[in-house]
């Protein structure tokens, strides 16, 4: 049976995937999404990693999908396990020995973040607001109980450099929201093109599309896996 492995971003909570994670489940399919030690200060990549592989347990046929900063995490997840898929979802795409902490200056992202802030009309030099970045196409009920799930990213992940010289021989997918404020999909399809080589597929929504339009990532992926079979 196909595993999805599913990864969050910073802060490391699983309940980010847990609406996609239920679409998954009712076509039939294993889901394991992982609860990171984003808060815990001696937990950088490869202890996340570790996480991710205890969590797996011995389960084959694995579809991994890294969000955001889980990106970070994913590739590393592949080299130890039986992985078929690699799926990068808003993902902060690394380069060999490039720590999370760096990526930002190195892919230009807050001159892309600006750029996108002028053409929708926000202010880019006004205080960074999550509700805008993050929570802007979510129900109230949504916002509302991600407050319990929020947690402090540590500074560990960020300042680990990202250890593999080539990339996973995996079959990778990258996906961008189109409504993504943070990482724009403009900024997230250059970034792919220059590191990996691939154009992303997109799906509608912001930088928590698995919360925001959790069906139509769900079935996305589903078309990914039907596509290797």
């Amino acid at each position: 049976m196909t595993t999805y492995v599913l990864i969050p971003g910073a802060g490391g909570s699983a309940w980010y995937w847990h609406l996609a994670g239920q679409e998954l489940s009712r076509r039939g399919r294993d889901v394991v999404a992982v609860d990171l030690p984003g808060p815990d200060t001696g937990a950088g990549l490869a202890r996340y990693a570790d996480v991710v592989a205890d969590a797996v347990g011995d389960r084959t046929d694995l579809v991994v999908v890294g969000q955001s900063l889980g990106a970070f995490t994913a590739p590393l997840v592949c080299v130890r396990l039986p992985v078929s898929l690699l799926v990068l979802v808003n993902g902060m795409i690394p380069k060999p020995g490039e720590t999370a902490g760096q990526w930002w200056e190195h892919t230009g992202h807050e001159a892309a973040r600006r750029a996108n802030d002028v053409r929708e009309g926000r202010d880019p030099d006004g205080e960074f607001d999550p509700v805008t970045y993050f929570l802007h196409d979510l129900s109230q009920e949504l916002i509302d109980e991600s407050a319990d799930h929020m947690q402090d990213e540590s500074d560990a992940a960020f300042a680990e450099p990202f250890p593999l010289d080539v990339w996973p021989a995996v079959p990778t997918r990258v996906i961008a929201a189109r409504d993504d404020r943070l990482f724009p999909a403009d900024f997230q399809r250059r970034v792919a093109q220059d590191r990996l080589g691939i154009t992303p597929d997109e799906v509608p929504g912001g930088h928590l599309a698995a919360l925001s339009h959790p069906k139509e990532l769900a079935d996305l992926l589903e078309s990914y896996v039907r596509e290797l079979a």
